[in-house]
């Protein structure tokens, strides 16, 4: 099935993933796939710790900022934890990047697929910045 946004089509597998041969992101869908089926986006195990542990860390503090909220607390300290949590996003970012060029652009050079791959990480960055 198309999917077209920014003057671009592409086509969604019938697993419901997007073909590998597009930079688009949809917006239910932040994670832009582009390994085959047979070979799925996987983290380290290391990583796949790091990055939980560090959502787990942000989803508590989310949760406190909102307590603040509710209990009237003040602006400027709500906005300072609201800082601290997107500084830890930033650093959950920084630690997923750093995988995929570690890893994924390794592995489609190695694959030939590189133009695939950076157009899908260039996508993401204009989205993340």
């Amino acid at each position: 099935m198309p999917i077209s946004s920014s003057n671009e089509s592409i086509e969604k597998l019938p697993d419901g993933r997007l073909s590998a041969k597009t930079s688009y992101l949809d917006r239910d869908h932040q994670h832009l796939d582009t390994h085959s089926p047979a070979e799925p986006h996987v983290h380290s195990e290391g990583s796949r710790k790091r990055i939980i542990n560090r959502l787990s860390r942000i989803e508590g503090h989310l949760r406190g900022i909102k307590t603040m909220v509710q209990d009237d607390r003040s602006c400027p300290d709500v906005l300072i934890q609201i800082a601290a949590v997107r500084g830890g996003l930033d650093r959950v970012a920084r630690i997923i990047l750093d995988e995929h060029l570690s890893e994924c652009i390794t592995r489609a050079v190695d694959e030939g697929n590189i133009e695939a791959e950076v157009a899908a990480l260039k996508a993401a960055l204009d989205r993340f910045i």
